[in-house]
C-alpha cells in the first residue's frame, strides 16, 4: 500500500457518510461531536438511517431537520416501506420537502423484531420501486437506493438483484449505494455487471469501520455481505485494547480505499457508525481536507 501515491492523485472524488440517529442525551452528543468534525471536509451529502421497521422514525426527523438548519451539510434522509400506509410515508415525504430536504435514499427496509420475511404494510408500498414512484409523483427528489455486490440475502439470484436495480432506476433512482464488503473485486465485478446490464446510474462503494469487528460480523450475517478470515484474523486477544484495535481498523480502511481507487472508483460512502475519526482519517488519506470556511464556521 502506497498511502504517498494515493494522496498525492488528482483525480476529483466524492465522499459522503451515513450516521444513525440518535437514542440517548450521550449517544446525541457523540453524533453531533462527529457531525462537527466531518462537516469541514464538504461531502456530497449526508445520510441519516431509519432503524428496523421504522423503530426511530421520529428521531431520524428531528436529526435531519437539524442538520437542515445548524449545518452547512446536505442531508439525504431515509425512507422505508416497512410498518407505514402510503399515506404515512407521502405525509413524511412532504415533511422533509417543506423542511429543506431535497434528497431521499429510499429502502424496502427490514422487519421489525428480527423478522427475515418481508411483509407489506396492507396499504403501504410494496417494494423499493413502488416507493420510488410514490416520492416523484410528491416532489423532484434527488433519490439514491441500495446495491448487493453479494447478493441481497432475500434475493433468489444475482440476476434478480440486477433486475430489481434495474427497476429502481425506471423508477427514478440516480445513485446507488453498496452494502459495505471488503472484497474489491466483488464491488468492481458488480459494477462492471450493472454497466453491462445497461443500468447507467453511479455504483458507489460502502465502507465501514471494523473497531468492532464481532458487531461487524453481526450485521455482516444480516445483509449477506462476507468477513473475510484475514481480517477476523486480525483481531483475536483484543478486546480489551481499544487503541489497537482502532489502528487496525485505520490500517484496513486505508488499504480498501487504495484498493477501489485503484479499480477506478471516485466517490465512496462511509457508514460511520456515529464516530469520526477514522472516517476522518480515511478522507484525508483520498487527499481530501477541510474547506476553511467551513472550518471557521465549526470552530
Amino acid at each position: 500500500m502506497s498511502l504517498k501515491r494515493l494522496s498525492t492523485r488528482q483525480t476529483p472524488l466524492s465522499v459522503s457518510f451515513e450516521f444513525f440517529p440518535p437514542k440517548t442525551e450521550e449517544m446525541e452528543q457523540q453524533l453531533w461531536r462527529a457531525i462537527r468534525r466531518l462537516e469541514p471536509l464538504a461531502p456530497a451529502f449526508v445520510s441519516v438511517t431509519y432503524g428496523a421497521g421504522g423503530s426511530t422514525r421520529d428521531r431520524t426527523h428531528h436529526t435531519v431537520r437539524r442538520i437542515v438548519e445548524e449545518t452547512t451539510l446536505t442531508p439525504a434522509a431515509h425512507l422505508t416501506c416497512v410498518a407505514a400506509s402510503k399515506a404515512e410515508i407521502e405525509a413524511v415525504v412532504r415533511d422533509y420537502w417543506a423542511a429543506g430536504v431535497r434528497h431521499i435514499v429510499a429502502l424496502r427496509g427490514d422487519m421489525p423484531n428480527g423478522d427475515l420475511c418481508y411483509t407489506a404494510h396492507p396499504e403501504g408500498y410494496s417494494s423499493t420501486p413502488a416507493l420510488i414512484e410514490g416520492i416523484r409523483r410528491i416532489a423532484p427528489f434527488e433519490i439514491t437506493v441500495s446495491a448487493y455486490p453479494e447478493k441481497h440475502p432475500d434475493s433468489p439470484s444475482f440476476a434478480h438483484d440486477l433486475e430489481l436495480l434495474k427497476r429502481k432506476v425506471d423508477a427514478g433512482a440516480t445513485r446507488a449505494l453498496t452494502q459495505f464488503g471488503f472484497s474489491t473485486d466483488t464491488v468492481a465485478r458488480f459494477r462492471d455487471n450493472v454497466a453491462r446490464a445497461g443500468i447507467n446510474i453511479p455504483i458507489v462503494p460502502g465502507l465501514i469501520p471494523t473497531t468492532n469487528i464481532k458487531g461487524i460480523a453481526r450485521m455482516a450475517r444480516r445483509s449477506g455481505a462476507a468477513v473475510p478470515d484475514w481480517l477476523m484474523g486480525l483481531y483475536p486477544g483484543l478486546d480489551d485494547d481499544p487503541e489497537t484495535r482502532r489502528l487496525i481498523a485505520a490500517a484496513v480502511l486505508a488499504e480498501q480505499v487504495e484498493e477501489l481507487r485503484a479499480e477506478g472508483f471516485e466517490a465512496f460512502h462511509f457508514y460511520t457508525l456515529n464516530q469520526a475519526d477514522l472516517t476522518y482519517a480515511s478522507c484525508r488519506i483520498l487527499g481530501l481536507h477541510e474547506v476553511p470556511e467551513l472550518q471557521k464556521e465549526v470552530a
